[in-house]
Formats: structure tokens, sequence, C-alpha cells
């Protein structure tokens, strides 16, 4: 399971790599380069999944035992 993603700011397009938690979900995030406050996109739970290269682990996880392809979509949740 990869726990680093790179999160690309939709703002000013500043790439920072973060460590993603396993244990909860992240909704908001505060761009290192512009300072906007980035949130998770509709029918999203998670900036990972909405600004990243890598979905949350949740999604990982669900993805490798179900071989389902869909995005984050409440699996983050819980």
């Amino acid at each position: 399971m990869d726990t680093l993603s790179t999160l690309k700011c939709p703002t000013c397009y500043y790439q920072a790599i973060e460590l993603m938690p396993t244990d909860r979900i992240v909704d908001s995030y505060q761009c290192k380069g512009c300072g906007t406050v980035l949130r998770a996109k509709p029918g999203q739970d998670c900036v990972f999944c909405s600004y990243g290269d890598v979905p949350c682990p949740p999604v990982q996880a669900r993805r490798t035992s179900s071989a389902e392809q869909g995005t984050c979509c409440g699996a983050c949740g819980g």
C-alpha cells in the first residue's frame, strides 16, 4: 500500500509530497505554495483522492481486495 501522495494545488500548481494517514481521512489541506485551503471535491471524502496522484489508503485497500476501480466515494469515511 502506498502511503505517499503528491498533492497538486489547482490554484498555483505547487506540488507537495505528503504522507497519507491510514487511520483517518484528510478533508482539507493548506497549500504550502499559496496558502489556499483545498477541500475534497464533491462526491469524494478526502483531498488525496481529489488532488493527489495516489488515492487514499482505504480506496487502495478496497481496490486490492475487490479489484474495484472507482474513485473515493465514501470508502474513506469509514
